[in-house]
């Protein structure tokens, strides 16, 4: 059983006005969930077959092309499950023979072996580097998916979406923490997917992806091709095909689709993406700028062009234990900040979503040190 923490009590007026810092499920803003009181009973209890949810799709569907600057051709598809649903959807559906992963983290490689498994591929090639950083990826014969990822939620770095020069296959990218909160050049590559409980701000259960022209008649020929059984539930030519209806093959969560649509809207009305990036953007100055001045801490990803903006890992002096900290903050309602179980560092982990205003961050460094000034 774990020691009770320290007793030690924050100053209101030095805590974060809201205290959630999840990396997902992310904080909800007061709006998203007034939105789906808001929708009942015209959307809530009602069949999403029915004009009343095609509607809010469709209002999502088209809210992400504007927020994402879709390109021309490109479309916005969406299926029941969340990111590991797309995943086997891609195994099944859409590799062809062999695939090229960037790993960098406990989610880029978790994908990879996924593939790897698959007894009709071939065995993937994996890039990889150490956790804090991410690999080069080039070019390589006879692969037709790259499967990229634009921000490790475990290790809090992102990496640039581009095409690898001179590639011939196409190229997937998992956005699920960083879609519409990091920059993007949808240009840059064919199958943009994400889950909703991240930089949307709502919950899981539902996995978007934009996808290119090239993605769309992948998806098609590998439906049609016979070689190979796709389990129908993550069939993505089912998905194509009932996104373009606005809908999904089986029944959505109905509150999820409305909070990711308030939130895509907000997004939208204040600025796009310029919007919901220069938050991110300058919540990450904040806490970065903070722990590279800070004795005990020190942001755990070495270089700043790879600190992700969304998702940020600070390391602590082992003279501190961040356990205790996040314990400490936990006990005043600022939650979420642990870090990634599975990297083990004496960390914490701090999401700088949209949702989560920059003052807050600024709030949650005046916090900790508090809390580090009085465990001495």
């Amino acid at each position: 059983m774990a020691a009770s923490p320290p007793d030690i009590t924050i100053p209101d007026d030095l805590k974060p006005k809201d205290g959630r810092f999840g990396a997902g499920p992310s904080k909800v803003r007061p709006e998203q969930l007034q939105a789906v009181l808001d929708a009942s009973p015209e959307v809530m209890g009602t069949s999403h077959r029915q004009a009343p949810v095609k509607f809010v799709v469709g209002s999502l569907r088209n809210g992400l092309a504007e927020l994402l600057q879709l390109p021309d051709g490109y479309e916005i598809i969406l299926g029941n499950g969340g990111t590991h649903a797309i995943w086997d959807g891609v195994t099944a559906g859409f590799v062809e023979q062999q695939s090229l992963h960037a790993t960098f983290g406990e989610f880029s490689s978790k994908f990879a072996k996924g593939i790897a498994a698959a007894p009709f591929l071939n065995h993937p090639i994996i890039v990889e580097s150490e956790v804090g950083s991410h690999p080069t990826v080039e070019a390589v014969d006879g692969v037709d998916t790259y499967a990229l990822t634009h921000n490790e939620t475990s290790t809090g770095v992102m990496m640039p979406v581009q095409r690898p020069i001179g590639a011939h296959g196409l190229v997937i990218v998992d956005a699920t923490s960083a879609a519409g909160g990091l920059r993007v050049d949808l240009n840059e590559c064919d199958v943009y997917y994400f889950s909703p409980q991240k930089a949307l701000a709502s919950d899981g259960g539902l996995w978007i992806a934009a996808v290119s022209p090239a993605a769309i008649e992948r998806i098609e020929k590998r439906a049609s091709a016979g070689d190979r059984w796709i389990p129908p539930f993550v069939n993505l030519k089912d998905a194509l095909d009932n996104s373009r209806k606005d809908q999904t093959l089986n029944t959505p969560a109905l509150a999820t689709l409305i909070m990711a649509d308030n939130q895509v809207q907000w997004l939208c009305h204040n600025g796009g993406m310029d919007f919901a990036a220069g938050r991110c953007d300058q919540s990450a100055e904040i806490l970065y700028d903070w722990a590279d001045a800070h004795e005990l801490a020190t942001p755990f990803v070495a270089d700043p062009a790879k600190r992700s903006h969304v998702v940020a890992t600070i390391d602590f002096d082992e003279s501190v234990d961040a356990a205790q900290i996040a314990a400490v903050l936990r006990a005043n309602g600022i939650v979420d900040t642990e870090p990634y179980r599975k990297l083990g560092r004496n960390q914490l982990r701090v999401a700088m979503f949209p949702a989560v205003d920059p003052a807050d961050v600024r709030a949650l460094t005046t916090s900790i040190d508090h809390v580090l000034e009085t465990l001495g």
